[in-house]
């Protein structure tokens, strides 16, 4: 999809950022972005997380050209954004995540309008090919008002295409909307994304950054906490976690002390989790433990640590 209408830049990389600085001067002195270096290579799916006010928004915000840096350097699709400031923002489109749709509009209407925005020619417009793309072509001529959460915001996605942006931001694209819902949104971007566009992911679901992510950066304080492929990520740990429903709804204190051997261990009610690394501690240990207690094991099961687990744990420490 892309390749038609933007040449990929040399280095492979879809966004360049380099030292990037945003500093609000109001009454007190707020550094927004402090010293932020990111690539975000062709062709990926680059979550970007982090806890509210982390600097994420700013960051998309100079990234789409709504927002200007302070100081540092940012490419878009090789552009700079200093020097081709409109060529830079044609080359992103925006899903916003307040469904911002005009409800009097019907879907043919609002990408009709959407390209006549981007001066995008009459000829070039891709109405019927993004409402296609989207599941939305039996739903051309009907008023927005009358279209489902999931329909408004597949349509959010073909509005912020309509210009052919090789780059793509969904910011929180599934917040409010319900597990099936989500999981058909998140077929939508991987299928967007093989057709060759550039993908980047702002949510608050850590299961959504592990299904479609190929790399991810962790932002915390207006700085960047973690940023490698999330194959990488996820090995950081070598932990397991072993989920434990207990038939009695109180733990004693002598449960408790026994229990001491095992170092990071979270009591609730009747749920106990261990934390543990096989390296360190056996399976066979920590059961041998348990059933030292008077404890009565209603249900077990056990998992790799993954990537909630591993974010909390960063922005605990950082």
């Amino acid at each position: 999809m892309t390749e038609k209408y933007w040449e990929i830049p040399d280095n492979q990389l879809a966004l360049q950022i380099e030292k990037l600085f945003k500093i609000y001067n109001d009454k007190v002195k707020n550094i927004a972005l402090n010293d932020i270096s990111l690539n975000v290579p062709v062709g990926s799916i680059f979550g970007l997380l982090g806890p509210n006010g982390a600097g994420k928004s700013t960051l998309i915000n100079i990234i789409s050209g709504s927002v200007l840096k302070t100081s540092g350097k940012v490419r878009v699709w090789g552009l700079d954004i200093d020097k081709y400031r409109k060529q830079s923002k044609l080359a992103v489109g925006v899903v916003p995540q307040e469904l911002n749709i005009d409800a009097f509009f019907t879907p043919k209407e609002t990408l009709n309008l959407h390209s006549g925005m981007f001066n995008v020619p009459k000829v070039s417009w891709r109405t019927d090919e993004l409402l296609e793309l989207m599941d939305l072509t039996d739903k051309a001529e009907t008023y927005s008002r009358k279209l489902s959460g999931g329909m408004r915001r597949r349509l959010l996605v073909a509005k912020a295409m309509v210009h052919s942006p090789p780059i793509v931001i969904l910011d929180e694209p599934t917040a409010g909307v319900d597990v099936e819902l989500r999981q058909k949104l998140w077929n939508y971007f991987k299928k967007l994304n093989k057709l060759g566009v550039t993908i980047v992911l702002t949510t608050h679901y850590l299961e959504e950054a592990e299904f479609l992510c190929d790399h991810i950066a962790i932002i915390n304080k207006g700085k960047i906490i973690a940023n490698e492929t999330k194959k990488s990520l996820l090995s950081k740990s070598n932990q397991k976690v072993i989920f434990i429903t207990l038939t009695n709804d109180k733990i004693t204190k002598k449960d408790k002390e026994c229990l001491k051997d095992i170092n990071n261990i979270k009591i609730l009610k009747n749920k106990v989790k261990i934390y543990f690394d096989p390296k360190h501690i056996s399976m066979n240990k920590i059961m041998e433990t348990i059933y030292k207690t008077d404890l009565k094991i209603l249900d077990l099961s056990t998992k790799d640590i993954r990537l909630e687990e591993i974010f909390v744990n960063l922005i605990k420490d950082n």
